[in-house]
């Protein structure tokens, strides 16, 4: 890497440790921090990330002095006569208990975030449940008119031309997004139909594997409107790259409207059929 690209990403480092909310909406080029948070599960989880952040550059840098103030007082020119005190008991006392507290510090708002990520509530506004295949996703809507569709990636190895086309990012970009409403609980139920997949979505902090004979759920309310966007984040084979997940938060009556036109375009067919409806 060259001097110039090494400026930019510490620049670029700069700017995200001054600016921690400063991001975009999607994956960029030289991105570091996290993309905005777009559900209060995701921005607890960016709180807990700071809250990690400034606890271990605390510990690194009290390292750090320490072992500067070590190599600079207690050197063989500046300490000719070693000291033989074998051990400290209140020292040790110290460096046992201190990791304890800070771990137990770092335990309580972690097992709380695992809890909220977990506990999905009873009764879901949407119920959808994401099956990864190789290589794209579908979709299944088995109490709001027990309809399924396909959702291929744009981007295909070799052509961009559809993603292009589209007006759709590289790679990230499908034929058929998933709608859901904004400011309503989605269940997400996943599964695999071959091998293992894992639906994640960053922006709504979620991320949960597919697993063949396997039901997991997770859930998410999104706070705003907008495009979304996610990959399949288990490696699951040639085409891994090419298997994202769009998701688009609508209000509700744009989504009533999606809602309707799927059924009427998919209710009924089977996974093939849908397939090729989605061609």
């Amino acid at each position: 890497m060259s001097l110039r690209r090494y400026g930019m990403a510490a620049a670029a480092a700069l700017l995200c440790s001054t600016w921690p909310h400063l991001a975009w909406a999607m994956p960029h080029d030289w991105g570091i921090d996290f993309q905005p948070p777009a559900s209060s599960v995701m921005q607890q989880i960016e709180q807990f990330h700071q809250l990690l952040l400034g606890i271990i550059v605390a510990i690194s840098l009290f390292v750090i002095l320490l072992l500067a103030w070590i190599m600079l007082r207690y050197n063989a020119r500046a300490n000719p006569t070693p000291s033989r005190v074998s051990h400290n008991p209140v020292l040790e006392v110290v460096w046992t208990v201190v990791p304890v507290v800070i771990l137990v510090l770092i335990a309580i708002p972690s097992f709380r975030l695992l809890y909220v990520e977990a506990d999905v509530p009873p009764n879901p506004d949407v119920f959808v449940r994401a099956i990864g295949h190789q290589w794209y996703w579908s979709y299944e809507f088995p109490k709001d008119g027990d309809f399924q569709f396909n959702s291929n990636g744009l981007s295909v190895p070799g052509s961009d031309a559809a993603a292009d086309k589209a007006h759709e990012p590289r790679l990230l970009g499908v034929d058929n997004p998933l709608e859901v409403p904004v400011n309503k609980v989605i269940a997400v139920e996943t599964t695999g139909a071959d091998v293992i997949h894992s639906w994640s979505l960053p922006q709504m902090g979620v991320k949960l594997d597919a697993i063949p004979g396997r039901l997991n759920l997770t859930w998410f309310k999104a706070t705003q409107t907008g495009t979304f966007y996610g990959q399949c984040s288990q490696l699951c084979g040639i085409r891994h790259a090419f298997m994202p997940i769009e998701v688009k938060v609508v209000s509700d009556s744009d989504y009533k409207n999606w809602l309707a036109s799927m059924k009427k375009k998919f209710a009924g067919l089977t996974d093939s059929d849908a397939r090729l409806a989605a061609n």
